[in-house]
């Protein structure tokens, strides 16, 4: 079943008007207002905390938060402690997975899979771990993902945090593209201490594309294969939340 896809570029946003106008959307979409609909954006720094969360996952008191912008906020996703920052890319699809993708796993698998491809564009393979969740890369081979059994350095460039309301999709992906990688110094990333995390920029040696706007429309691509979706940008209303491009 082909989905039709309404897909914003939000620019970048501080989290909690994200959060908010996310939590409108999926309502929407689940009263039938609404279509399906793709954000895409960066944040501002923040820590965020997910369902799972452990206090001693945060590194930084709030003083020390404060001092440098970080700002802290809890969500009602899955998953433990995460870092958002300029430089990483944000996919929030509001989508309906009925009738014919009521399967969280898949969704998930989905998600993943929209990461794996984008990273193929700029020379770097990821591949998914089983017992882990999101996009992972190998230090010692970012160019060929050697699979899970055989991975000797693993590093997430991507995270993946979700919820679902009457199969309604919120929340979604983080795929570090040029994100500076000490911002995760302030947290024990998902709750993860024996394995690193990697950018795109990281990998190729600062090479990618020139503006996340480019990759932003890659995430359109990719969607639009993975979940087999008509996906078309469109401006974005007045009135919600985002800053510079």
């Amino acid at each position: 079943m082909t989905r039709a896809v309404q897909s914003y570029w939000l620019g970048r946003v501080r989290y909690a008007p994200a959060h908010e106008l996310q939590r409108e959307l999926v309502q929407a979409r689940v009263d039938g207002h609404i279509g399906d609909t793709l954000l895409l954006l960066e944040h501002e720094p923040v820590v965020t905390l997910g369902r799972g969360a452990k206090a001693e996952h945060v590194l930084l008191n709030e003083a020390q938060r404060a001092a440098i912008g970080l700002d802290l906020e809890e969500t009602g996703r899955g998953g433990d402690v995460t870092y958002h920052g300029p430089g990483q890319l944000v996919a929030y699809p509001i989508f309906d997975l009925k009738p014919d993708r009521c399967d969280v796993r898949r969704y998930v698998r989905d998600l993943t899979e929209v990461m794996i491809r984008v990273c193929r564009t700029f020379g770097v393979s990821a591949g998914p771990m089983s017992k882990e969740i999101g996009a992972w890369v190998d230090l010692e081979s970012p160019a060929a993902w050697p699979g899970e059994a055989d991975v000797i350095r693993p590093a997430k460039i991507g995270a993946i945090g979700v919820r679902l309301s009457r199969w309604v999709t919120m929340h979604g992906f983080a795929l570090n593209v040029t994100t500076d990688l000490t911002g995760f110094s302030a947290i024990v990333p998902c709750g993860i201490r024996d394995k690193g995390v990697a950018s795109l920029a990281s990998l190729n040696g600062g090479v990618v594309a020139p503006t996340m706007t480019e990759v932003a429309a890659l995430a359109d691509r990719a969607f639009a294969e993975v979940f087999d979706a008509r996906v078309e940008r469109v401006a974005v209303p007045e009135g919600w939340p985002g800053t510079r491009t």
